[in-house]
Order: C-alpha cells, then structure tokens, then sequence
C-alpha cells in the first residue's frame, strides 16, 4: 500500500518535473512510467478486492432494525439445507415431504430465489428473507407485493454449506462433492463440520424443489438466482430438465423463467469439471433449456460481473439472455458490495411497477413484471438494455432504458 499512496503523491505533484535538468529527462520520463504502471497495477489490486469481497452477502439478519431474525438459532448450530416458504410479516415455514404448508398453494405462481456465497453469515446468525436496510435498500419486505398478488415465495437456503472464506471453494460445491472443501458446513460457532451431505448443493437444491413443488399444478414457475447462486439456479433448472427426461417427475415442474442477478462465475477451468470453466459448462445448459423454451433475463448492478479482473464476464452467457445493465448510482463507486446486492431488491421490488421504459420507442423493458412474451424477444434481440433515467434514485418506478447493440 505504500507504492500506492507513493504513486498518487508523484501524480499530484508533476509540475515539479518542470525543474529536473535537461540531461536528466530521459530517466526521469522512465521513472515516471515506472511509477504509472504501479499505479495502475494497485488500483486493478484494490478494484479486485472489492469486487471479491462484493460477492458475498453482506448484510444483517434479513429483518428490519429491531426485529427478531425469523429462524430458530438451531438452523445455524446444526445443518440446515431446503426450501422456505414465505407469508406475510417474514413468517415462513420449511416445506417438508409429507407436511402440510399454510405458505404453499399447489395452484398459485411460483418464486424461488436462491442466494450466493455467505461467507461469515453463519455465526451472525444471519439467512436473506427479503429485506436489505442492512445492504442500502429502503427498509422493506420485498416478498410483499408477489405475496399481494398470489405467489408462492420460496428461498432454497444452502448457507452454511456456502459460508466459505474462499468463494471458489462454495462454487465448487454447486457442482461436485469432491471439490477443494468437500460438503462441509459451518456451525454458529465458527467451526467446520466435515459431514457434510453426499450430494452437491445443486441436486440438494433439486431434491428439495422435487418433493416441495411434488404436487404442483400452477401455470408458472420462476427461479430467481443471485451472485454464486445463479449458478444453483441454472444447475438445478438442468437438474429438473434431465429428471423430466427420465420420467422422474412432472413436466409441469419445467421453471418457465429463470432470472439471473448479477451472476458470479470465477476464472479458470476446474478439475471436476474435466478442465472446463464453470461458465463454460453453465452456458451449455442455458442453451440447451433455451431450445426446451425455457426464458432467461440477466440483470448487471456491478463490477463483480463486469471484469475479468476476479470473474468470468460470460459475455457468450449474457448475449443468449433478456440482458440489461442498471446503474445503481445511488451508491458510491467504491460500495460495491451494496451495488451488488442492489441487483436482489430492485428485482423483487420492480414487480410493484409497470416495465420500464425504453428511451425513443413504446417497447417495454426487463423487469419482474414484464410479460414474459417480451422476455423472450428480448433474448433473441441483438441489442441489449441499459439504465437510461432513474439510476440516482432507489426505487424502480422511475427507471429508463435505452438500446444499445451487444
């Protein structure tokens, strides 16, 4: 960090050089490069740190200032995996096999957001249930108005299993359980307990969502994926798509739309992927689910998406989507963590609102609420969208967009 604070300091004050003697020039001009190339090399350091520390959940409990947080401090002292179901005021209720759920109708739309990494949430005894104060959103519960207009809202919770300090080793378990830290989980005490579940966290995440939705007979079904876990939702999308072909269950429990929210994938290839990169190996899914008329929307709020410099950018991943770029410039440049997570409460809140506008055309913009025929022309567009109007301002109900080619 001194060559970094050094380097502004030689910036700041290049007038100086005005005084340097002629037969000096020549190494002074390599010695000021020399400092540039520091310069920017700390800066492509610390831009790579925030955005790593962006990706995992940041916030408190979930619930707002001076309520109780919604689970049992059991849920975090011994393992604890599957589906919520949610109703009014933050109550939920875990959907068992077998066990009748007062927050689950067999006939209404259905919702299931799943979330990302969780380093250090587990012993503040913290899950996400819809309300972000902690992260910079208006202090609300985000579920309500789904919940307002019918929906089942469910989160599939891997939290402990996904509390890791090194994010690559909670994206390993998504798709193996053989990767760098196996299945273990964390307990509220801050210790790791090596027995763990024998399979990975997307087929879990798959074997919930068979016996909870079992009976299922609505007309739509939504997966919602954050950060690491839009790689559990398009795993697990896979995951119902290959049970369907075997006659394992329903093709009524095929999701219609999958929403993917500021996507996290990291570099490079992967053992337990056969050497592919994981972004690699999601895109072929995509594209397969695509051909199986499933909708893909993809939302960007940060860096964490948008450089190579920590993550995968995909951009082979966004072109095959309904793609837009929000600005939440409501936050500074240096708070990407809040940016990031910005991408979980516009989405739930934008359903409260009418599409978004696109500048110099009638077209409606992505957003929760938009038909899902849209969805699909957006895919197959060339162009994508990107937050025109309204991106100083929290709430969706003012946002603009405006085309711009891929």
């Amino acid at each position: 960090m001194h060559s970094f604070r050094y380097s502004f300091i030689v910036i700041f004050n290049k007038g100086n050089f005005r005084c340097i003697p002629q037969e000096n020039k020549s190494n002074k001009k390599k010695e000021k490069q020399k400092m540039k190339k520091t310069l920017i090399s700390s800066l492509v350091f610390l831009v790579s740190v925030m955005m790593l520390s962006s990706i995992a959940f940041a916030g408190g409990d979930g619930s707002p200032d001076g309520n109780p947080s919604p689970f049992e401090a059991s849920v975090f002292t011994n393992l604890d995996y599957g589906v919520y179901w949610f109703g009014n005021n933050y109550k939920n209720q875990k959907a068992v096999k077998g066990t009748y759920n007062r927050y689950f109708s067999e006939s209404a739309p259905t919702v299931i957001y799943v979330h990302g990494w969780q380093n250090k949430t587990t012993q503040r005894m913290s899950r996400e249930c819809f309300n972000y104060k902690a992260n910079g959103a208006p202090d609300m519960y985000f579920a309500q108005a789904w919940l307002d207009d019918g929906w089942n809202v469910g989160v599939f919770y891997w939290n402990q299993m996904a509390d890791e300090g090194e994010v690559k080793d909670a994206e390993a378990k998504i798709w193996t359980t053989n990767g760098p830290r196996k299945m273990r989980w964390r307990r509220s005490d801050g210790s790791y307990q090596n027995n763990g579940p024998s399979e990975s966290a997307s087929y879990l995440f798959f074997q919930a969502y068979r016996d909870a939705m079992k009976n299922y007979r609505g007309d739509e079904i939504r997966i919602v994926g954050h950060s690491l876990g839009n790689q559990m939702a398009v795993c697990v999308t896979q995951h119902i798509k290959e049970a369907i072909q075997s006659g394992q269950i329903s093709s009524q429990l095929l999701p219609d739309r999958v929403a993917l929210l500021d996507p996290f994938y990291s570099r490079g290839g992967k053992d337990f992927l056969g050497g592919k990169w994981t972004g690699e190996v999601a895109r072929g899914y995509v594209s397969g689910l695509i051909d199986d008329g499933v909708l893909f929307e993809l939302y960007r709020t940060s860096s964490a998406s948008s450089t190579g410099f920590v993550g995968d950018t995909n951009s082979q991943l966004t072109d095959m989507t309904a793609f837009t770029e929000l600005k939440p410039w409501y936050f500074g440049w240096i708070e990407q963590a809040n940016k990031h997570i910005a991408a979980v409460w516009h989405y739930f809140w934008s359903y409260s609102f009418s599409p978004p506008s696109i500048k110099n055309s009638h077209d409606d913009g992505a957003s929760a609420i938009t038909a899902d025929g849209r969805i699909a022309e957006l895919m197959r567009s060339s162009q994508k969208l990107v937050h025109d109007q309204g991106a100083w301002t929290k709430t969706p109900e003012d946002d603009r967009m405006k085309y711009v080619n891929r």
